[in-house]
């Protein structure tokens, strides 16, 4: 598993990496890396997880079409910030998910953190929905999701994923740093 575990990894870095870049190659590159990650939290019993590869699989394709309708001249996608209201129906919906899908995968399942884990997915949801609209706000609910699946993956024993979500960490922080500018200029 270690080595999928690599190679996954890899590829989602890379990925994330695009992504803060704002380059539309972040969309295809990151189905590898879901596709390989849907298997991994399925062996670790993160079926929250798993199942939020299968939405992320489907959200690539709407994340690759609006970015592609949104790339400027230097190759670059727009950005921009949300509006109070799609910060509110973001989380509240990331909430009230968060509560269906945990009560039903700590009644029906052998989750291993259910109600952790479905809440860091809905979050993780509402997070590539925002990603997928360019909005800048997405990379502060990253910040926030990755540094909490970091401790879970190392209480799962995934040392490799938890490395990768610290990677994350700081891909957040450089995704902050280049959308706020691209923003900035692109106002002007």
């Amino acid at each position: 598993m270690d080595i999928w575990e690599a190679i996954g990894a890899g590829t989602s870095l890379l990925g994330i990496y695009l992504g803060a870049r704002r380059s539309v190659l972040t969309w295809p590159v990151g189905m590898i890396g879901i596709a390989l990650y849907g298997w991994i939290f399925f062996d670790a019993k993160l079926y929250s997880d798993m199942l939020l590869q299968a939405v992320f699989a489907g959200s690539q394709v709407y994340g690759w079409a609006n970015w592609k309708r949104n790339v400027q001249a230097d190759d670059k996608v727009r950005v921009g910030t949300a509006s109070p209201n799609e910060l509110l129906f973001g989380v509240a919906g990331a909430a009230i998910g968060a509560v269906m899908l945990g009560a039903f995968m700590a009644a029906k399942t052998d989750a291993a953190a259910p109600w952790l884990d479905a809440s860091l997915t809905c979050l993780s949801l509402t997070g590539q929905l925002w990603t997928a609209r360019r909005l800048i706000q997405s990379w502060y609910l990253w910040l926030a999701v990755d540094l909490v699946y970091v401790g879970l993956f190392i209480a799962k024993d995934l040392r490799i994923t938890a490395g990768l979500y610290g990677c994350f960490v700081i891909l957040c922080f450089y995704g902050i740093k280049v959308w706020r500018s691209a923003a900035v200029a692109e106002a002007v």
